[in-house]
């Protein structure tokens, strides 16, 4: 992943030297783990744990091979000498590739995680912070109801929540090992070897392999990247929405030297946000070419090999970082409670038709008639909004105007029918629901 989209300690994980490191503590530990059957004499096991790869080494041996695990391998035995003919005893490439990855994978699993920690505690400060901050509710783009600002990320603490317990499943689906040998027999190597090396990287054990560790526990991880930037891309897309000049109630952060575009000085762009969104994309990518590689030929190929290179140090560093700045952006939104107001009073009254319906309903107007007759007198409110915002209680006015109307509800039944705490009187049962 490019430099401007990583950080340290993900990019870290996924470099060249930490891959390598990985390979070698699961070549030394399998020599220890035949030291522990007695295959492998207690000096030559001594002399072994001092081993190392020369990464130029590697390089050039790699030129002449086009073999990266022979050219790891024969850096350590020149080194090593007589002692060298134990490392990789039994094993095939995979056992030490796979297994690594694991490795590396459960790493990058518990950086994702605290990202998500932090994102869903800043999110729900925020919630809290506005649970009765109204705002218009919208569907389809128009105006529909009343709600709260806070009830809107409340609604995506609960799915930050899901994604905990997604990511933590697919970590675990995913942090497994194999030390097999060719084809997955163990005829090269014993089981026991297997299990100490799994148990000293702290993964677990395949219960069954082939040659290679299933990649169904791959595209599982994968998946759950993507369904997780799918989220962050919905938040985004909503902070933007909300930043839109005929909106404007909500800003992602804006230093005081930014700038927003190179020619108009009053541009103030969610570029944040549009990032998220087009990151986004990537890892939705990245997730169908973890499907492709499920079905592999036979007990293994390598077409998996060349992708995965790319797709999953890319999915952690870009999730990683995706996680990081809208927790930041989160964390500095500047919210308008007073544009959110102004916005949803701007139709007149016209978010309250559906309260109006029932009322009329409840006098005994049939579902359909009710229906007409509100309908009707919001079409006239409608025709005004040409001219702007619309200023006071157009919609009662109308409906106060209207005889089949007045039959039944009078204007300070109708007025007292636009309250906006009737939309607000459960908020607080359902953040009791999910504990905020």
């Amino acid at each position: 992943m490019i430099e401007r989209y990583s950080r340290p300690e993900m990019a870290a994980i996924w470099s060249e030297k930490h891959k390598t490191d990985k390979w070698l503590q699961v070549e030394l530990l399998a020599c220890e783990g035949w030291a522990r059957e007695g295959t492998i004499p207690q000096d030559a096991i001594e002399k072994i744990r001092k081993a190392q790869y020369n990464a130029q080494r590697m390089h050039e041996i790699e030129e002449e091979t086009h073999h990266d695990v022979i050219s790891f391998l024969r850096s350590i035995q020149e080194q090593l000498g007589p002692e060298g003919r134990f490392i990789h005893l039994g094993l095939t490439s995979s056992d030490v590739l796979d297994t690594g990855l694991a490795a590396q994978l459960k790493e990058a699993g518990q950086i994702l995680t605290v990202g998500l920690q932090q994102l869903t505690d800043a999110v729900a400060k925020v919630a809290v912070e506005h649970k009765y901050t109204l705002i218009t509710g919208r569907s389809h783009g128009i105006h529909a109801e009343p709600m709260t600002f806070g009830l809107k990320l409340a609604l995506w603490v609960d799915e930050l929540r899901r994604h905990q317990t997604r990511l933590a499943a697919a970590i675990e689906q995913v942090a497994f090992g194999q030390i097999s040998g060719p084809v997955g027999t163990h005829a090269s190597v014993p089981p026991q070897v297997e299990e100490y090396v799994c148990e000293q990287m702290g993964l677990h054990v395949a219960p069954i392999s082939n040659q290679i560790i299933q990649r169904d526990r791959h595209a599982h991880f994968m998946t759950t990247l993507a369904l997780l930037g799918s989220s962050l891309e919905k938040m985004a897309q909503e902070i933007r929405h909300l930043q839109r000049t005929e909106l404007s109630e909500a800003f992602e952060p804006f230093g005081s030297g930014q700038q927003g575009s190179s020619s108009m000085p009053h541009k103030r762009n969610p570029e944040l946000c549009e990032r998220i969104c087009g990151l986004a994309r990537l890892l939705r990518g990245y997730a169908v070419t973890a499907m492709e590689n499920v079905a592999l030929w036979h007990e293994r190929d390598i077409s998996h090999s060349s992708t995965e290179r790319i797709i999953i140090p890319d999915a952690c560093t870009l999730l990683d970082y995706m996680l990081h700045i809208f927790t930041n952006v989160i964390s500095g939104l500047q919210v308008d409670a007073e544009r959110m107001l102004a916005n949803l009073n701007m139709t007149g009254g016209l978010v309250f038709s559906q309260r109006i319906l029932l009322a009329l309903i409840d006098k005994g107007v049939g579902r359909q008639e009710a229906y007409k007759i509100v309908q009707r007198n919001a079409k006239k409110v409608w025709a005004q909004t040409s001219q702007g915002a619309i200023k006071g209680a157009a919609l009662v006015d109308a409906l106060s105007e209207d005889a089949e109307v007045t039959g039944y509800l009078n204007r300070q039944e109708l007025e007292e029918l636009t309250s906006t705490d009737y939309y607000t009187k459960y908020v607080d049962y359902s953040f009791k629901r999910i504990g905020l």
